[in-house]
């Protein structure tokens, strides 16, 4: 039996519940092999939980990346937390080099449960750097705006014409994560493929506990596009185990509950 295998590119999260540790998670719930390239260390203050982050030297974030593509090889890949413009622009050349595909880039510009917005340079060189060579891109509502520079999303319209924007800066799909903002009682999830809308909803999960879920949500679909599923049937399957995982979620200390992915097993 053959194990697939993906590579996530992401930061990590000392606490245990984002970045390279949700990833590596929920990579096992779907039963593929977990590879890591570490950009960010994060850490947080225990009596404020304030974020402090720490890049990975430039040169090691490559070494990584040759480890794991020239020595093993991989299914999918996702992106996380990038940290810099030279390694958003590193990452994309590596995947122009290798003609990676079944890429997954998930544009993380803040770290949750604080307000504190990663370089706005970033997300200039996510567009340029990434999202033509993404083969599906994972915004948030808010991530979303800011790569379609518009101003908050609200509506479905408005969903909509921000996916077709990112679309057209070169993203072959754009899937928009709502958590229940859009409509009431509702999460609603948008894919689209250039020509086609397609909606994932499912009822809200009233819970404080999400910690991650972003990570676990783009994880799963990674997984499952390594696991030779389309990117629809990705998708889909991911909005059942990130539903699962949130609602299942728990209190890790005072100030952060993670989703727990062991809460759902996927089918084979």
């Amino acid at each position: 039996m053959t194990i697939k295998k993906a590579l996530t590119i992401a930061g990590s999260d000392t606490s245990g519940g984002a970045g390279i540790q949700a990833d590596l998670k929920t990579f096992q719930e779907f039963d593929v092999y977990g590879m890591t390239a570490l950009t960010t260390i994060v850490c947080m203050e225990p009596g404020t939980w304030n974020h402090q982050v720490f890049p990975v030297d430039l040169n090691i974030v490559e070494t990584q990346l040759k480890t794991v593509i020239e020595g093993i090889g991989f299914d999918a890949m996702k992106t996380g937390m990038l940290g810099s413009v030279e390694i958003i622009e590193l990452v994309s050349k590596y995947i122009d080099r290798y003609q990676l595909e079944r890429v997954v880039i998930d544009p993380v510009m803040v770290c949750k449960g604080t307000d504190e917005v990663l370089q706005p340079e970033n997300t200039e060189a996510m567009i340029e750097f990434l999202l033509p060579r993404a083969d599906l891109v994972t915004p948030n509502l808010f991530e979303a705006s800011q790569l379609a520079k518009s101003g908050p999303i609200r509506t479905i319209d408005q969903m909509q014409e921000a996916a077709e924007v990112i679309h057209s800066k070169g993203a072959k799909h754009v899937l928009i994560k709502d958590r229940g903002k859009i409509r009431e009682g509702k999460a609603m999830d948008l894919l689209y493929n250039g020509k086609d809308f397609q909606w994932f909803e499912s009822d809200t999960v009233t819970t404080a506990f999400t910690h991650g879920a972003g990570c676990t949500s783009s994880a799963a679909v990674t997984a499952n596009l390594a696991n030779g599923l389309s990117v629809p049937e990705a998708v889909e399957r991911a909005k059942v185990f990130v539903t699962q995982a949130i609602a299942n979620g728990f209190q890790l200390n005072e100030f952060v509950g993670p989703t727990r992915h062991s809460a759902h097993r996927s089918s084979r």
